[in-house]
């Protein structure tokens, strides 16, 4: 990347960018173009609005941590990832939302997020779009997997129309994705399939947990409870739903965050003295999540494991 493009990056408006990942800030507090969030930072949970962004300066600060800086750091923090790879994220969502299926306005001259610029469904039905199809093979998931569990979505944004992959919470809402854009329709909210059964299998996006279901084709048939986190932010704040279970499985990601959430969640087996919470990540520990590891090929010995009859 040039330097220019460096700068070009930097100027993404927060406030739009928040919104692209499925954050809007507080109506009563945000006022003189600052605007103030709950946390959108991995592992940050709170109920007062503590994240500000000063839309003039277009600056982030969180004040409960003490770090802030541009649109770069707050990827960055975002993601778990690095600079490069910020950057790369950033440069897509410039193309996508310079082309033809742009998802939000840049550079936006309304002085606030109002209805209008929230994403509205139109149409839920069967994936059936092609270049969804299409995102869908790039990550290794088949169609028929997907279609068990999610729709294809079509949803407005001011006077645009869009359509994603969409996989629905437990509140009502969707996670939305597409080969150029990852957010959410309100409300946002974990997704929890409860099958009757003692075990838990913990996923933090619903990528990773349709990857599970193509190595574990049982998971169709309810073998385990699952539950998809949808964010970060949710996993403490599922610890007692998490723990009404015998047994609970963490397939979260292996960046900082879902390293530190592991963590946490592990150090909460010696506070109750049990051995509630598991680590499954070692199944891909060279890799960044269960999908990475299903893309890199690793899945299909896993899957003849399963015909073999040896399970995870």
């Amino acid at each position: 990347m040039t330097s220019n493009n460096w700068e070009y990056v930097k100027q993404i408006d927060l406030v739009d960018y928040l919104a692209s990942l499925g954050h809007h800030p507080d109506k009563k507090m945000s006022r003189n173009q600052q605007y103030w969030y709950l946390s959108p930072l991995p592992g940050r949970n709170e109920n007062t609005p503590s994240f500000k962004v000063d839309r003039q300066k277009n600056l982030w600060y969180d004040h409960a941590i003490g770090k802030g800086g541009s649109v770069i750091d707050l990827c960055m923090l975002y993601h778990g990832c690095s600079v490069p790879e910020a950057l790369s994220k950033l440069e897509q969502f410039l193309s996508f939302h310079r082309g033809s299926l742009q998802a939000f306005p840049l550079f936006s001259a309304a002085p606030f997020p109002d209805e209008k610029k929230k994403i509205k469904i139109v149409t839920t039905g069967p994936i059936q779009s092609p270049p969804l199809i299409s995102y869908l093979e790039q990550r290794k998931i088949p169609v028929k997997i997907a279609q068990a569990y999610c729709r294809e979505v079509q949803y407005e944004l001011g006077d645009k129309k869009f359509y994603a992959i969409g996989f629905p919470n437990s509140a009502g809402g969707y996670e939305l994705r597409n080969a150029h854009f990852k957010g959410s329709a309100a409300p946002k909210d974990i997704t929890f399939f409860n099958n009757s059964k003692k075990d838990l299998y913990v996923f933090e996006g619903f990528f990773n947990f349709l990857s599970f279901a193509v190595i574990r084709p049982q998971t169709s048939s309810g073998f385990t409870n699952c539950l998809v986190l949808n964010s970060l932010a949710f996993f403490e704040k599922s610890r007692a739903l998490m723990e009404q279970h015998n047994k609970i499985f963490l397939f979260l990601d292996r960046d900082l965050s879902g390293r530190q959430n592991t963590q946490r969640a592990l150090s909460w087996n010696q506070e109750m003295g049990s051995a509630k919470y598991t680590d499954a990540s070692d199944l891909y520990k060279s890799l960044d999540d269960l999908n990475a590891w299903l893309i890199a090929g690793a899945g299909q010995q896993e899957q003849q494991r399963q015909t073999r009859g040896r399970g995870i």
